[in-house]
């Protein structure tokens, strides 16, 4: 078996991609792959930072009800309490994790390519170091295609894969962001050489520093390597043009054909986006008719309010945004209701509003449930709404009753709310 497999190695590569002319572009080298790795590395480093805020958002550590990634043990040690101010915080986050995620697309299809000659390297295996190096390739252009692909599908509303969104792509990214560390550690002089040394510098293909890049036997050009990186960088841009308008709002919502919450969502008071209709969440007619009731619970109390009753309390109106996990957005809506701390004052809770369980009446889907933390609850802009633009909450907007806090991601603005509970472990 070992004098077999020793005489395959010595015959040299089989035919096919593991065959140096295999690869025949003129166009591959280390100045092109320099450059789309070093915009690689700044593009996934503000992709990782902002989706570790877009979880720090949901305030994982404050509720089991809040972590939709169980067992994430120290990965979660940089966790902090979500602020309320700027309350466009989150929209600005997380638009720029998604709008970032399409837009490093090409760039990152680009390095793929530039590189997948060292992907049929041969022999495949030559040392155990080697064998280590491949390893963390493997788990780099996986974890890659993983956490892009999982994302986009997110965004898309179209998710596919069996298990939950959040676990998933939380592990994916984590694993992918270790390996590329890896990777740059490694790698990162090398970019930086090849890019000082310009586009004209092309390395001799058997020389160390092409590494398998340059080939052998190239085809003639038929564009020079400025085009290539023009030629990604407009595709960059044009997925740029056709989905940041979910995020940025105004008329730039008319560009985001690839998002489909970018589109035209209705006109009127109640005429802007949401992620679930009243249908979709198991909401019947019965749950928000005249029979609803909110149940208010804290402090040893516990008090009922009828719709009618809670439009007879003080009214208090916040101009705040929707902002959800897919990217897109709204515009500020004027959301007109009574504070969460007057409905804790009202089971005798002080200025210090603990955090609040907050229950929906709807029967299926993630968060029906979320806590809030104590900052959020005492913000005065936080409200249980029930009105918006002036108008009735539709069924869609969460009538007879949403919270609206800022900040907050869209999953953690509950609608059709039946029941607060302040203080109590959730």
């Amino acid at each position: 078996m070992r004098s077999r497999a020793q005489a395959a190695l010595a015959a040299g590569p089989p035919p096919g991609p593991a065959r140096p002319g295999f690869w025949r572009s003129p166009l591959r080298g280390p100045w092109l792959t320099g450059v789309f790795g070093l915009l690689l590395l700044v593009g996934v480093t503000v992709l990782f930072v902002t989706g570790l805020l877009s979880y720090a958002a949901y305030n994982p550590d404050l509720a089991p009800l809040n972590d939709q990634t169980p067992d994430k043990g120290w990965l979660g040690f940089y966790l902090f309490t979500w602020p309320t101010s700027p309350y466009w915080l989150y929209r600005l986050t997380q638009g720029t994790h998604t709008v970032l995620g399409v837009v490093l697309v090409p760039i990152l299809l680009a390095k793929l390519w530039s590189v997948i000659p060292k992907l049929f390297a041969w022999p495949p295996l030559q040392s155990a170091a080697h064998a280590l190096e491949r390893l963390s390739v493997l788990l780099l252009v996986g974890g890659a295609g993983f956490t892009f692909v999982t994302g986009i599908l997110n965004i898309q509303l179209n998710y596919i894969f069996p298990g939950s969104f959040y676990v998933l792509h939380f592990y994916g990214a984590w694993i992918f962001m270790g390996a590329f560390v890896v990777h740059v550690a490694f790698r990162l002089p090398r970019a930086v050489r090849a890019v000082r040394a310009g586009r004209e510098h092309q390395p001799e293909s058997g020389s160390e520093e092409a590494a398998g890049l340059v080939s052998p036997n190239p085809a003639p050009p038929t564009i020079s390597r400025r085009g290539a990186v023009a030629l990604v960088g407009a595709g960059s841009l044009a997925l740029f043009l056709v989905t940041a308008g979910q995020s940025v709002g105004g008329w730039w919502r008319r560009t985001a054909v690839l998002a489909p919450h970018g589109r035209d969502p209705g006109t009127g008071p109640n005429g802007f986006q949401i992620n679930k209709t009243a249908a979709s969440s198991g909401i019947r007619p019965s749950d928000i008719g005249p029979d609803w009731r909110l149940t208010v619970r804290g402090g040893g109390r516990q008090v009922v309010l009828t719709r009618a009753m809670l439009l007879a309390l003080p009214q208090t109106v916040s101009a705040l945004p929707i902002a959800c996990v897919e990217g897109w957005s709204t515009p500020d809506q004027d959301w007109s209701g009574i504070r969460i701390t007057d409905l804790a004052a009202l089971v005798g809770l002080g200025t210090d509003t603990p955090q609040v369980l907050v229950e929906s009446v709807q029967r299926g889907g993630a968060f029906s449930s979320v806590v809030l933390a104590p900052n959020q609850a005492r913000d005065a802009r936080s409200l249980l709404a029930l009105r918006v633009n002036g108008a009735d909450l539709s069924a869609d907007h969460g009538y007879p009753a949403r919270v609206i806090v800022p900040g907050a991601p869209g999953v953690h603005n509950t609608k059709w709310v039946g029941r607060l509970t302040f203080g109590e472990p959730a």
